[in-house]
C-alpha cells in the first residue's frame, strides 16, 4: 500500500473511532449495586434478561408473615409486599401471571453467591455490610424498629432506652432489629436470637423473653391479631441522616438492578407506595419514641 494512502486510512479509522465512542460509548449512570443505570433499550417492558425468560422469579421467605403478605401466600396480591411486588412487575412490563414465587431463606437472601431469583422481597434493610454481597434497589418503605412486650409485664412499662437493659430481649438472627438491641439497647445480657419471628412470639408468650423487637407494622400485627395479651411498648426514633429502609435484594452483578430501581422510584413518585402502605399497613399513631 502506497505509504499517502496508508496515512489516509489511519486517520480515518481514527476518527470513526473516535466518533463512534463519542456517540455510541458514552458511560452511563452507575446504578446501586454497581449495575448500569436504566435505559430504554436495556429496561424495555417485558424483555429484561431474567433468571427464566419471559418471567420474573421473586424470592421471599416461608412462612410469609402478614402484614406483609396476608394468608401465608405471597402470589395472592394481598399485603404490602405482594402488592409492591406486582406494582414492581407491572412496571417492569410483566403482568401478574409472569410472576413466579421461590422460597428463599431470610439469611440466604442476601448472603454471598448466586442467587435463584431476580429481585428478593423479605423486609431486608439495605445496609453497606450487606452491599459487600448483594445490590438493592432503592428503598421501598421507611422503618422503624419497635419492642412488643405481654401486658403488665416489667418490659411494657417501659418508658425509655435505658428502661431495657434489664429485661430479657428477643430478636430474629441477621436482623435490624438484632442490630437494635445490640447497639442501641445494650442491655445487661445477650438477647435471645431465633431463626424465626414465630420462635420470637412463642418464646415471649411462654415467658422465655419479656420482650422481643420488630419492625413497627409487624408489632402492629402481633399486638392486634396473634397475640392479644401483648402490647406494643415503643418504637425508635431513625438515627443519622440516612433512614433505615426496606430493599429489593438482586444479585451483586444483577443487570436489572437499575431497571427495578427505575421502576421503585416510579411508583414512590405516582403515589404508589403511599397508597399501598395505607392500605395494607397499620399507622405509627400514639406509639412512643423511646429514647
Amino acid at each position: 500500500m502506497h505509504p499517502s494512502r496508508r496515512r489516509v486510512r489511519l486517520t480515518v479509522c481514527a476518527t470513526v473511532v473516535l466518533l463512534g465512542t463519542a456517540v455510541g460509548c458514552a458511560p452511563q449512570d452507575a446504578a446501586p449495586g454497581g449495575t448500569q443505570a436504566a435505559g430504554k433499550r436495556s429496561c424495555a417492558p417485558g424483555r429484561l434478561a431474567t433468571v427464566t425468560p419471559g418471567t420474573v422469579t421473586v424470592g421471599t421467605d416461608e412462612p410469609a408473615y402478614a402484614p406483609w403478605f396476608n394468608d401465608d401466600d405471597p402470589a395472592n396480591g394481598k399485603g404490602y409486599e405482594s402488592a409492591v411486588t406486582y406494582a414492581v412487575a407491572a412496571e417492569l412490563g410483566y403482568g401478574k401471571g409472569a410472576v413466579r414465587w421461590r422460597n428463599v431463606p431470610f439469611n440466604s437472601a442476601f448472603a454471598p453467591g448466586a442467587k435463584t431469583f431476580d429481585f428478593d422481597i423479605n423486609q431486608v434493610s439495605i445496609s453497606a455490610s450487606r452491599r459487600q454481597a448483594v445490590a438493592f434497589s432503592s428503598g421501598y418503605y421507611d422503618v422503624r424498629q419497635a419492642v412488643v412486650a405481654l401486658k403488665g409485664s416489667k418490659a411494657a412499662g417501659a418508658r425509655s432506652i435505658a428502661d431495657l437493659k434489664g429485661v430479657r430481649l428477643g430478636a430474629q438472627v441477621g436482623t435490624t432489629s438484632l442490630d437494635v438491641v445490640n447497639d442501641t439497647i445494650r442491655p445487661d445480657r445477650p438477647a435471645a436470637v431465633f431463626q424465626k419471628n414465630d420462635l420470637a412470639k412463642s418464646a415471649l408468650k411462654n415467658g422465655q423473653v419479656d420482650a422481643i423487637l420488630v419492625d413497627l407494622p409487624t408489632a402492629f400485627y402481633i399486638t392486634s391479631a396473634e397475640l392479644k395479651d401483648a402490647v406494643v411498648v415503643g418504637q425508635f426514633a431513625q438515627r443519622g441522616p440516612a433512614k433505615e429502609q426496606f430493599g429489593l435484594v438482586l444479585d451483586k452483578e444483577s443487570p436489572l438492578t437499575g431497571c427495578v430501581t427505575a421502576a421503585v422510584d416510579a411508583l414512590r413518585r405516582k403515589g404508589t407506595l403511599a397508597a399501598l402502605e395505607k392500605r395494607w399497613l397499620a399507622d405509627a399513631v400514639d406509639v412512643p419514641v423511646l429514647k
